[in-house]
């Protein structure tokens, strides 16, 4: 592990102080993050790492925009493209790099735009607006809203989590004529508001986190010759009793890179849940849960050593770290957090 190298990229609103990008070189053995230098871009609310390692994409308010990933983790502006609809808010690329999916929160619309060789944005290939209409009493969940797009295990689908709706719409990808066709729906729990899916490392559970009802629910997953099958086979809580009745709102959802843990992050109640997965039945049991000192963790990752957690606190413009003991179920703090102005997202890249 210490032989890897490894940066984080973090993505923010740059209404205020920051523009753009920010690149972290990352301690993995002792869990720290040394900033080196900002990427101008307006709005990188969300990105993602080509499968390959070689290109990074990122929301933009124009559009998508491609980055090249140099040797030392610095970013090389490639490209930007309109995505043919509002600003999106979740980026995923496919593992060959021929496609990037963005979901559209404030149109409800899941773009696919095509990707060339050299990792630019081609255009778009695709495009789909969700229909419908959620519940009537808040608008932010009256209307549809894409929230996540994420490919399913062996990529043949792509799941677009919409909680205005509540619904994850599962669509079949066509690479060769780039088009999706819907081929099934996750119908959540009136009033849940899904707002991301995760798979098992294994690629036979999924996991929905839902934003308004503060809870998990595990699915049996499989890719089955007659399309997509999910099976409801558990729901739990992200917040405890107390913590439930505070207005909290379930906000980021990962697991460990040794697929043995689940990780869930909570606004209003401003804390994590730990949750260990069961390697055969897929179903989640608490391991431990603590407060992220700072308000709204609208995200978190987990280092590649699985021992160490950030978690972006959003309203107080910080980056806190933890590391983990899993034996005695508990996270501490480790150092002073990081200031930076209204973080949103993260993704850690192990530099090739």
């Amino acid at each position: 592990m210490s032989k890897d190298k490894y940066v984080a990229y973090v993505g923010t609103y740059t209404h205020g102080s920051s523009v753009g990008i920010h690149i972290f070189d990352m301690d993995v053995e002792e869990g720290k993050l040394t900033e080196r230098k900002v990427v101008p871009i307006s709005n990188p609310s969300d990105l993602t790492v080509s499968a390959n390692g070689k290109y990074l994409y990122s929301i933009a308010d124009e559009g998508v925009a491609a980055f090249r990933i140099l040797e030392d983790g610095d970013l090389e502006p490639i490209n930007e493209k309109w995505i043919g609809g509002m600003r999106g808010c979740y980026v995923s690329v496919d593992s060959e790099n021929r496609y990037l999916f963005v979901g559209g929160y404030h149109d409800g619309r899941v773009s696919m735009m095509r990707l060339n060789e050299d990792g630019s944005i081609e255009g778009i290939a695709d495009g789909i607006f969700h229909t419908g209409m959620g519940r009537s009493i808040a608008e932010h969940n009256y209307r549809p809203h894409v929230n996540c797009v994420e490919l399913t295990p062996w990529q043949k689908f792509l799941c677009a989590v919409d909680g205005g709706l509540d619904h994850v719409k599962i669509y079949e990808i066509d690479y060769e004529k780039g088009k999706l066709k819907l081929a099934d729906i996750i119908r959540s729990p009136l009033d849940s508001s899904p707002r991301m899916i995760r798979f098992s490392k294994k690629g036979d559970h999924a996991y929905v986190l839902c934003e308004e009802s503060n809870e998990i629910n595990v699915y049996r997953y499989e890719c089955a010759s007659e399309g997509p099958i999910f099976e409801a086979i558990q729901s739990v809580p992200t917040v405890n009793k107390e913590d439930g009745r505070t207005g909290c709102a379930a906000s980021g959802m990962e697991i460990s890179p040794d697929g043995k843990y689940l990780f869930c992050s909570n606004a209003g109640a401003n804390s994590v849940m730990i949750y260990e997965i069961d390697e055969m039945s897929g179903e989640l049991k608490e391991l431990c849960e603590s407060k992220i000192s700072g308000d709204y963790p609208k995200t978190l990752a987990i280092f590649p050593d699985g021992r160490h957690f950030v978690s972006l606190n959003h309203d107080t413009n910080e980056i806190t770290t933890f590391r983990i003991d899993y034996d005695k179920k508990y996270f501490l703090m480790m150092a002073k957090p990081i200031s930076i102005d209204e973080p949103n997202c993260i993704h850690i890249h192990k530099l090739v």
